[in-house]
């Protein structure tokens, strides 16, 4: 299964979700995504193990410090959530999570998977803030853990072999790559 294919997987999914109904469905949509992004990293990470950077590992301390910091500044903070329900809000759980998954998948295939992924995280964040449990500072902390711990621990993907083909004044070149 290519990159492509999952990214689009992820886009139907969200596009078949009625966006502009009520507003639990916005957060519905966002309650989906959220576990849906991981998910479709963490699959990839499985299937495109062939580069010697062992992957799932890379996405397992990526998502797990970041889940670890997450929590740990809801239960030093204490910010109470806009609705006023019992949870804590500062950062948002969600954003977190979603924002993880985008920025393994940008960071290790790029921005041409990362963008679709980082608008769809960017949704999470939006259906929190409509729902009323997090605010743009919940959110933004939030998608700053998951794009950080990216950063820190998920490496990009490296094809072992490359082709490439060139057509300039003198002629024509193929050029082989191999990475060990």
């Amino acid at each position: 299964m290519s990159m492509k294919k999952v990214v689009v997987f992820i886009l139907v999914i969200c596009l078949t979700t009625h966006i502009k109904a009520q507003n639990r469905d916005i957060t519905s949509a966002g309650d989906i995504i959220q576990i849906a992004l991981p998910a479709a990293a963490l699959t990839t990470a499985f299937i495109y193990d062939d580069d010697g950077s062992k992957p799932v590992k890379q996405f397992i301390f990526a998502y797990g410090s970041g889940f670890i910091l997450q929590q740990s500044l809801k239960h030093l903070v204490h910010k109470p959530r806009p609705d006023g329900s019992n949870n804590y809000s500062f950062p948002s759980g969600h954003t977190t999570c979603a924002f993880t998954g985008a920025a393994f998948i940008q960071r290790r295939y790029g921005w041409k998977y990362g963008v679709p992924s980082y608008i769809l995280a960017s949704f999470v964040g939006y259906s929190r803030i409509q729902a009323q449990k997090h605010d743009g500072w919940d959110v933004l902390a939030g998608a700053t853990i998951g794009i950080g711990t990216n950063y820190i621990f998920t490496k990009p993907y490296q094809k072992k072999v490359q082709v490439g083909f060139i057509n300039d004044q003198n002629g024509y070149q193929l050029g082989l790559t191999y990475t060990f």
